[in-house]
């Protein structure tokens, strides 16, 4: 907002830096209000939604059942504490508890990392789809 403090209209400055008048208004008012241009600090900063008093419990019921679901979870603060919530609810009070998200219990994990699940492996062959067969045309 040097180019206002040199003394030049706020309509001029606009057309100068190819912006609205309401943006040089309003960035000569943040400057007076704030003595700089930084941007305020956005969303709501969290923490305060109606889960934020659980965190202990859920934290606690996290530690003595590690399979349970976000969805389970939302059932259960639902029955014990009757309070409906949405499982994303529950899955951001998660994440801001530092757990994460596993799709297998532990012993699938290593068993697919190993190679003794389930899982294809890359060296192996997949099933020829169309026309590799000598019996290819054959309707079933």
């Amino acid at each position: 907002m040097d180019h206002v403090a040199e003394g030049n209209t706020h309509r001029s400055t606009a057309a100068r830096f190819k912006v609205s008048v309401k943006f040089v208004n309003d960035m000569v008012k943040l400057k007076a209000a704030t003595g700089g241009l930084l941007p305020k600090a956005q969303g709501n900063g969290g923490g305060h939604g109606k889960l934020s008093a659980l965190k202990g419990w859920v934290a606690r019921r996290i530690a003595e059942k590690r399979d349970l679901t976000a969805a389970g979870l939302a059932s259960e603060i639902a029955a014990t504490q009757g309070m409906t919530v949405h499982r994303g609810s529950v899955w951001r009070l998660l994440r801001d508890l530092g757990l994460t998200h596993k799709k297998r219990p532990a012993s699938r994990r290593t068993e697919a990392a190993r190679g003794r699940g389930s899982t294809p492996h890359l060296d192996h062959k997949a099933p020829a789809l169309h026309g590799q067969h000598a019996d290819a045309d054959r309707l079933y």
